[in-house]
Order: C-alpha cells, then structure tokens, then sequence
C-alpha cells in the first residue's frame, strides 16, 4: 500500500480506481470567500464524490480568537475528525470546487501528524466533467481514532514573523494578488491596511494553476517561484489573506522537494489588522 504522503497529488483517474479501497476517505474541503457569496457546504448536499464527508475549514477552527479559521487546538481538530470517519491508518484524499480549500485541508492534517494525505488535482470541477459518479446522499461515518500531533514546524505566528523581518532566516512568500501585495487594490476584509511584510515576496497562488484549476507541471512551478525571487532550497514561509491560499504554495514546493515550507496562519487578516508599531507595512512591488 502506498503512502500518500509520497503521492500528494492524486488524479481524477487515481481516485476513481481507488474510490471503493477500504482504506481511502475522501474529503470534501471546499471554502469560499464571503464576498462570493456561495455555500460550500450546501453545494456539497446537492453534489459531491460518492463517500465524500464535509470538512468545514470555519468549524475546525479556534473559536477563541476574531480572526477566522484559525487552526484548532489538537484535541478539537481529532474530535471532530474523528466523526468525520478519519483517523489513523487512513489515506485521505480531499477535492474542492474550487481551490483552495483542499489544499488548506492538506496542510492542516500535516500540522496534526497524518501525512498520508492527498489533494485531488482539478477538484470537483474535473471529476464532474469527466462524467465520474456523483452522489447527493451524505455516507454515515463510522468514528475512527485519531491521533494528533501537532507539529510546530509548519506553522508560523505573528511574533516569528517579525523576528524573521530582522534575521531574514526564512523567506515569506505571499500568494495574494499582485495589486493587494503592492496596496493599490483595496483589501476584502474592511480595516485591514493595505500593502505586504517588509523584504516578502509575491507569488499570486492563481498563477500556479492551469484554468481547469489543476497544477502546473513541475518545471513551471519551480520557474514560478525562481521568477518571485524565491530559493526553494532555503526556508520559505507562505503569508495570504487568512492562511488558506497560502496553503497552494506550501503544497507546491512540498511537490518540489520542501517539504518544510511553512504557514503564517494568521496572515494579513492578522498582519494588516495591526498598528505599524505592531507589524510594520510596506507598499509596491517587491
């Protein structure tokens, strides 16, 4: 049995030929922005991959703090996936509508200490396409045991960040648009400042993707972050607007040969949310 962990990204075909495996769960990851005013977890009672469970990015989150979809406490995150049906010993592959969900979803079960977990390349939109089944009944779980571990290497804070900015040890990438990064397009949350960390990179996570929304291939992915000024070699954190699309480029260098490439979770909602004593801005390009 192969590790997904060695296969992080599965294709459509893959996952059709394994859908019925005893050991497969797959996952439904998809989230969206307020502004698109669309509800994921509604979409996916109408529609979703035969077997498929709903992981809801804003539920298995902090609920301690204002900033949104945080990550949890290890012993909220093995709760709920437990009644999910995910626990040890499974290989768990996780699709969105849309990215990118599925590859939050990835980062997180890394962050607990299950690294056999997959995304599936092109998502819900390519398995609908292809004609593949589609089921609009939820599957009853069963609880499986999970156990979390949380590893510290993959996620930043706050405090790191602006450590980072004096020692310049890690490199911060930010998957933002171009025009949020260098502050002449407005934020989508209201209050946030516009403009990027001080000595970050910009590398828009949209721009790593095919418009059937599945990834590039490996030399166009590695010339990406080569032409954003990043060494894939050397520490890398990912910076967003609130940890998710960030998700996209940690994904892609671990695809690259970084498996370390960390998160800044709480981002520029936390970042730009600050004072310039707080977290200093800068505006323009990199």
């Amino acid at each position: 049995m192969q590790s997904l962990k060695e296969q992080p990204l599965v294709s459509t075909e893959w996952l059709a030929k394994h859908l019925d495996s005893p050991d497969i769960r797959v996952v439904d990851g998809s989230w969206h922005m307020p502004a698109a005013k669309r509800d994921p977890k509604a979409e996916y009672r109408e529609a979703h991959i035969p077997g498929a469970v709903f992981f809801d990015i804003d539920d298995i989150a902090d609920g301690d703090t204002p900033l949104p979809h945080m990550l949890p406490p290890p012993e909220k995150f093995s709760s709920r996936v437990r009644k999910l049906g995910l626990g040890d010993g499974n290989r768990i592959v996780v699709y969105d509508t849309s990215p990118p969900g599925a590859f939050r979803v990835w980062w997180m079960f890394r962050v607990f200490g299950h690294e056999d977990v997959a995304v599936l390349d092109g998502g819900f939109g390519k398995w609908r396409t292809e004609g593949r089944p589609i089921a609009d009944l939820p599957p009853m779980p069963r609880q499986r045991h999970f156990t979390a571990r949380f590893d510290h290497s993959l996620v930043r804070d706050l405090d790191q960040i602006k450590a980072n900015i004096a020692s310049g040890r890690e490199q911060v990438v930010d998957a933002r648009s171009a025009g949020r990064f260098a502050g002449s397009d407005p934020e989508p949350r209201a209050g946030l400042r516009g403009g990027h960390i001080p000595k970050s990179r910009n590398l828009p996570y949209t721009t790593l993707l095919r418009p059937d929304q599945t990834l590039k291939p490996l030399e166009e992915l590695r010339a990406a972050f080569r032409n954003a000024g990043i060494d894939i070699a050397k520490p890398t954190v990912a910076s967003c607007g609130s940890g998710i699309s960030a998700c996209v480029l940690a994904f892609a260098q671990y695809l690259l040969g970084n498996p370390y490439a960390a998160v800044y979770d709480g981002s520029w909602t936390e970042w730009g949310g600050k004072s310039e004593a707080e977290a200093p801005v800068v505006q323009g390009p990199a």
